[in-house]
């Protein structure tokens, strides 16, 4: 007799139906078709089968942040979501800011020493732009507020915090005493 939790003996269903589908989203303007693993995560999806390896996979529990994109508008922790749930809408990654040149909000990083290693960079600039994009006058303590579901393990957390005020005040908020 046979173990019947050996993985070639495991049964499967017919053709797999069930465990793949195919999907059409839109990520960063472009259309992209793919069949997927019905328990694929974005995060995954964007990486492995896109290429677009920006989206970084740190936690996978949503805490750390660093999978963070753009559904439809929405922040979204990638490593709890879905490539499935996605199907019909529209992604923004970090490769989809600034086409021609750095976004706002990426030069004021740069320009305020915010990138450290830069694992933790690109959901921080994704959380920053929707921010300024809801408060074009963010203070300390709602920017403060705004990043405390990112981690940045380089501790550059100030650094973060002057960034996103120099952005919000060159996209037009606040002006500089």
């Amino acid at each position: 007799m046979t173990d019947p939790t050996h993985a070639s003996e495991v049964p499967k269903d017919a053709d797999n139906r069930s465990l793949f589908r195919t999907i059409g989203l839109t990520i960063n303007g472009q259309r992209y078709e793919r069949r997927v693993s019905t328990r694929k995560n974005l995060a995954d999806f964007l990486r492995e089968e896109i290429g677009l390896t920006g989206t970084h996979v740190g936690c996978e529990h949503g805490v750390c942040g660093a999978c963070t994109v753009f559904v439809d508008g929405s922040l979204v922790r990638s490593c709890l979501t879905l490539a499935v749930q996605c199907e019909s809408r529209a992604i923004t990654t970090i490769e989809g800011l600034g086409r021609q040149d750095l976004h706002v909000v990426q030069n004021a990083f740069w320009d305020h020493h915010a990138l450290q290693c830069g694992f933790c960079t690109p959901g921080m600039v994704l959380t920053v732009i929707d921010l300024i994009s809801r408060s074009s006058n963010p203070s300390e303590g709602e920017v403060r507020a705004s990043l405390s579901g990112n981690i940045c393990r380089c501790t550059g957390y100030q650094f973060i915090v002057d960034a996103t005020l120099a952005a919000a005040r060159e996209l037009g908020g606040q002006k500089e005493s």
